[in-house]
């Protein structure tokens, strides 16, 4: 069986090709060699090049149409708009109704779970079916619940309030309730305290007619489920996280969110001013969904899925749980059987 990939490189009614020529929407897409699907699902995330999504090839062998979509975004989520990345998906969606598609499936995987949610709650374009893979509830959510509140100045990666301090054996594992509490408020006073500072900062700089400044943030790979396994017990190896043992994950430069504009905080990540909050954009969701968590993600959990399922508002929604990790890398049955429960589900509504 040949798998077909054809490269797709469109403009954005709000960002026009490059002048080195380089289009701001970019994908492929994947299909059965000599086929014209009738049904194809799109994927796209904030930040991560979802091209060559590791399940394209699966659903393309089994005779659906696979858009791995890319906005301007990737690999730049330090400058994410949601409103540019909405009408940027809306280019892919639009390209597979032209291409004879009759059922466009949003299929929400990781981070992009949330933007998926986000486009079909306020896109004109919609889609027919909505997927949530092993999603993150919103991007507000889960960098609050990552980042490490012990933090005491955001300029310095090395100050540190030892009473907050994760990594602390003082502190656990296990880890108390009542630290629990104290560390889960901390995390969202951070996320607060950023806000604050950069709409200040944004009112400063503005008025010295500068529109715009990028910023670090450090340390945030400190979610206490990656450390304790007894706070919500899965098949996940714990301690550990998607960059490693969270102990060092926490302390390098590779973070989510370690760099961003003041404008791109509020869009994406701020807990008080962003849209990218899963429950609110779910809540506007009418289509028939499916939510799909694996049981041994280091980052998703099974309260995240649920929140998820709960928060949707469509009468025809299904939550389960599957063997595997968090791309289903570590083995090739999970993984198969990850795609074929869900290429059920799509027949079963096409």
């Amino acid at each position: 069986m040949s798998i077909a990939r054809e490269f797709v490189g469109l403009p954005s009614p709000k960002l026009a090709r490059a002048g080195a020529g380089g289009h701001p929407c970019q994908g492929l897409y994947w299909t059965k060699e000599g086929t014209r699907p009738r049904v194809a699902l799109i994927a796209t995330h904030y930040n991560v090049d979802f091209a060559e999504h590791y399940s394209a090839p699966y659903f393309a062998a089994r005779g659906f149409g696979f858009l791995g979509w890319n906005t301007r975004y990737r690999g730049a989520e330090d400058l994410f708009h949601l409103e540019h990345a909405i009408a940027d998906i809306g280019v892919g969606v639009r390209w597979l109704r032209e291409q004879g598609v009759q059922t466009v499936v949003l299929l929400g995987n990781s981070g992009g779970g949330s933007l998926m949610a986000a486009y079909q709650a306020e896109a004109a374009d919609k889609g027919d079916l909505y997927i949530s893979l092993n999603a993150h509830p919103g991007r507000p959510e889960v960098l609050t619940k990552w980042m490490d509140p012990s933090v005491i100045d955001e300029t310095d990666p090395v100050a540190t309030d030892a009473a907050l301090d994760p990594f602390n054996a003082a502190s656990g594992p296990p880890f108390s309730n009542e630290f629990i509490a104290r560390y889960r408020a901390a995390q969202v006073a951070r996320n607060l305290r950023i806000t604050r500072w950069a709409q200040d900062e944004l009112k400063r700089l503005n008025a010295a007619r500068i529109p715009d400044r990028i910023f670090p943030l450090f340390r945030t790979w400190a979610d206490l489920r990656f450390i304790d396994p007894a706070i919500e017990p899965t098949e996940r190896p714990c301690p550990g996280c998607y960059a490693g043992a969270p102990n060092f994950a926490n302390r390098g430069p590779f973070g989510i969110g370690r760099t961003s504009s003041l404008r791109a905080w509020l869009s994406m990540w701020s807990l008080e001013t962003s849209r990218c909050q899963g429950p609110p954009q779910l809540a506007k969701l009418d289509v028939p969904a499916l939510v799909v968590q694996s049981t041994a993600d280091m980052g998703v959990f099974p309260s995240d899925a649920r929140k998820i399922h709960d928060s949707i508002a469509s009468t025809d929604k299904t939550l389960t749980f599957l063997a595997g990790a968090h791309y289903f890398e570590d083995s090739e049955a999970h993984r198969e059987a990850a795609i074929d429960l869900m290429a059920d589900w799509i027949r079963e509504r096409t």
